[in-house]
């Protein structure tokens, strides 16, 4: 059963005129691990998750040739950041959402089914010490929230050896990505989790048994 995927970061005595270096960091090490250089949108949320934002702008996304030219869409993370957090109070939270690619299997009643990179938009989530009663100290002072763990399971599908090299691809990606967010933001902690408990190295180690 797919579940979502999670990666929590922490700093030590972390200040809150901090976290806007530290969320930069974070943004910025996507474009190297299959994610895109500029952000989708910027939200800032006060209190708890129950309360309407009091912040929120959507930069948009450009995917393809002309991504790259002028007029393209998006924020630079420095600027979405500094956007955002310019409003700085120890009980919002603020959230991003960047796009970052995978390989996934496409079927199509038209076609064979085949294995593409397909966007995806992963939130990346700040927290004042006061924001959800302290959320930070179970979530993480920065939270990325990757979405549905398919990708890395396939747990629908029958791993043959090009779908089990494509599972490894995307779990490499993964691995890559988590520890360039954490060097690049300085964190001293970081525990990727899901919303079941239940542990992705030991579920896809199982998984990928059950191919061989």
């Amino acid at each position: 059963m797919a579940d979502t995927l999670y990666l929590s970061l922490w700093y030590p005595n972390l200040r809150l005129a901090e976290l806007p270096g530290k969320l930069t960091a974070v943004l910025s090490a996507f474009a190297a691990y299959g994610g895109e250089a500029r952000v989708y949108s910027a939200t800032v949320w006060p209190i708890n998750w129950n309360e309407p934002p009091v912040f929120q702008q959507v930069y948009g996304r450009r995917i393809g040739a002309g991504s790259e030219g002028t007029g393209k869409l998006g924020a630079e993370p420095g600027f979405a950041v500094e956007e955002a957090l310019e409003m700085l109070h120890d009980d919002f939270a603020y959230e991003f959402q960047i796009g970052w690619s995978l390989w996934e299997l496409e079927t199509d009643a038209s076609l064979d089914a085949r294995w593409a990179r397909e966007p995806r938009l992963v939130r990346v989530v700040g927290f004042g010490p006061l924001f959800d009663e302290g959320a930070y100290e179970a979530d993480g002072h920065i939270r990325v929230d990757f979405g549905s763990d398919a990708p890395f399971l396939e747990e629908d599908l029958e791993l043959d050896s090009v779908a089990a090299r494509h599972v490894e691809e995307n779990v490499r990606q993964l691995v890559e990505l988590t520890a360039a967010v954490e060097k690049a933001s300085g964190a001293t902690a970081r525990l990727l989790w899901s919303e079941l408990g239940e542990s992705l190295a030991q579920r896809l180690a199982a998984r990928l048994r059950g191919a061989n």
